[in-house]
């Protein structure tokens, strides 16, 4: 990954105070951007690793609902982006059952928004909209889904995000298909993260934490499920490729593109329970919940292949690897001690190996 190519480039992030869009604004500003934020304080609670990071200090957050247009566009008229990252959204499952509507709206209408501010900004050279694996009409299948497989979702938040495709597939056709002026557009579609400083409710490596913290029994609800498990530095530095092709490149290279583990990392969430719990270096004290849980997909994983022979992109680090990472984040955490130190101690290792 070259830093000379991110140097000065304007790069506006959606989002940027969530888990994934924290760790996009301090890599970027490690390799000499320029950033400005976006994020809703009214939905976005969990902001412990922006804080953390001090992230306030590189990007000048502007708290705003990614669904008020007018707004948004005085944002991108102000500052001018070059590339633009969109990582705002509704991101959980089992959220996304009690406020289907908030889910729809955020996920669908806020994805418009941002591609329509796109349209009318003269200065965007490339935009990577981030969705999800979980966007995939899930049939259990034993192999990974492809970029051109079924869209769909049994719940609101997976479906959101398979219509937020749709629309993102009819732009990329419909306004961003001229290869003289248009800009650069591409979805991008990510496995399960995890890494330091996720702090988020309802996930699997922030549960662990916390019952560490509080000393306190966690219940699996699908211990045999299997995920696409990869640290989060792995998408983002997918994401940052993808956004480097599209504005050297243009809307000749508008597409969609997976971003998974290899295959032996899909694991089950018992084996990440078990390796989380023997790096911390205590008894695992997991116990499974499996009473009136809402669906979720049983099997999911991703086929990478696009992306590698495509973008030479390849996961750098096994989920063994990912663990350990996240455990010393989290141990570094509790011990109050450099945490901005060991975040860029982290970035350096895996965007120089």
């Amino acid at each position: 990954m070259s830093s000379s190519f991110w140097r000065g480039k304007r790069v506006l992030i959606t989002g940027d105070t969530g888990f994934k869009g924290a760790w996009l604004s301090f890599i970027l500003n490690a390799h000499g951007s320029i950033i400005q934020g976006i994020s809703s304080s009214e939905f976005n609670k969990n902001t412990h690793l922006y804080s953390s990071l001090n992230v306030n200090k590189i990007s000048n957050t502007i708290d705003c609902d990614i669904r008020n247009s007018d707004e948004i566009k005085k944002i991108f008229s102000s500052f001018n982006p070059d590339i633009v990252f969109h990582l705002a959204a509704q991101p959980l499952v089992r959220y996304s059952y009690k406020e289907p509507l908030l889910t729809y709206e955020t996920n669908v209408i806020g994805t418009l928004i941002i591609l329509e501010a796109i349209k009318a900004s003269s200065s965007v050279q490339s935009a990577v909209m981030v969705t999800t694996d979980k966007c995939y009409e899930n049939r259990e299948w034993d192999w990974g889904y492809r970029e051109n497989d079924p869209l769909g979702g049994y719940d609101p938040y997976s479906s959101s995000k398979a219509c937020a495709e749709l629309l993102i597939g009819s732009y990329q056709k419909s306004f961003f298909n001229d290869s003289k002026s248009s800009p650069g557009i591409s979805s991008v579609r990510a496995g399960n993260v995890i890494g330091g400083g996720d702090f988020s409710d309802d996930r699997l490596i922030p549960d662990l934490f916390r019952a560490i913290q509080n000393n306190s029994k966690i219940l699996l609800r699908n211990p045999l499920a299997t995920r696409p498990w990869q640290h989060v530095f792995e998408p983002l530095s997918g994401y940052m490729e993808v956004a480097r092709k599209l504005y050297e490149l243009g809307s000749n290279e508008n597409d969609c593109w997976n971003f998974g583990p290899n295959n032996n990392d899909i694991r089950t969430v018992k084996e990440i329970v078990e390796l989380f719990f023997d790096c911390w270096g205590i008894e695992n004290f997991a116990d499974s919940d499996l009473n009136s849980q809402p669906y979720e997909a049983k099997s999911l994983s991703l086929d990478i292949s696009k992306a590698h022979f495509k973008l030479g992109w390849s996961p750098r680090w096994d989920l063994e690897t990912a663990i350990e990472k996240t455990v010393n984040w989290y141990k570094e955490y509790l011990n109050q001690d450099n945490l901005r130190n060991l975040s860029s101690c982290q970035i350096e290792e895996f965007f120089n190996n």
